[in-house]
């Protein structure tokens, strides 16, 4: 069921078999009522919205900690290009912070400020972003590792990287599901950005590659407070929580890239 809600409360009464359930607007998130059972089920831990300047944002918290992950990737990408650090390593990695950043702009504010007013597809183009980011830094991964690791293997890997992408925002397109954004992500962090970094510390010790490392376990934790739905607050639920330690690993990822070697592993392409 997706349908585009009004911008001012209401309710609604609709059917669904075997039971009557009621759509209230006046909450974020779309919350069903059950008449039946009389409980309520949220999507979100509920977070009232707010309406500054009589504009009415849901999800608050989340869309500004969004803009925080999105601030954070913003100002790594801007740093990176002014060091312009000559590998094509190094520019795979400043283009997935500028990806990332307008990803989660989008997601924040048509994701969950504004999509009272919109519908679930208008999430789309905050999810192919994204998916366009972890490409990026697989890529990058890739290239920083490619002395070190056989030509056919490297050669695999970025073709397979390519078809990644086709696959992953086919299947989200086709689906209008965020669960292919999670896996693609978790797949592409942990097994190709984790295993090629994992690879290049092992054989170079190079600083920046476990900077990195660090960035990914703490993208981990933010994946499992994420996925329990660990919250403190109702103004700070899982939501929050998972946004702030992103942009937390953002930063770390940051300094990871600025600590990447070039010259003793040969990465000059």
């Amino acid at each position: 069921m997706s349908c585009a809600l009004p911008l001012f409360p209401q309710e609604k009464t609709i059917n669904i078999p075997s039971l009557t359930w009621k759509i209230d607007y006046s909450r974020p998130c779309c919350v069903l009522i059950d008449y039946e059972e009389q409980s309520s089920y949220y999507m979100v831990d509920h977070q009232p919205s707010i309406f500054p300047f009589g504009i009415r944002i849901d999800e608050p918290m989340a869309t500004a900690t969004d803009v925080l992950v999105s601030a954070v990737c913003l100002y790594a990408f801007i740093n990176l290009t002014k060091k312009n650090l000559p590998s094509r390593a190094q520019l795979y990695m400043r283009y997935y912070f500028l990806m990332l950043s307008i990803g989660t702009l989008l997601g924040g504010i048509i994701g969950h400020g504004f999509l009272y007013a919109l519908s679930l597809p208008w999430k789309l183009p905050g999810w192919i972003i994204s998916l366009l980011s972890v490409i990026l830094i697989e890529r990058s991964a890739i290239f920083h590792a490619r002395p070190l690791i056989d030509q056919k293997v490297g050669k695999f890997f970025l073709a397979f990287n390519v078809v990644e992408f086709f696959v992953v925002a086919a299947l989200t397109l086709i689906t209008v599901d965020f669960k292919w954004v999670e896996f693609q992500s978790g797949f592409g962090l942990l097994v190709i950005v984790g295993g090629f970094h994992t690879l290049t510390y092992y054989r170079t010790k190079d600083k920046g590659s476990l900077i990195i490392l660090c960035s990914i376990v703490v993208t981990i934790i933010s994946g499992l407070v994420f996925s329990f739905k660990l919250s403190l607050h109702t103004w700070f639920n899982y939501l929050d929580i998972s946004h702030t330690l992103l942009a937390v690993a953002a930063y770390v990822m940051y300094l990871g890239a600025i600590r990447l070697k070039s010259g003793s592993t040969g990465i000059t392409q």
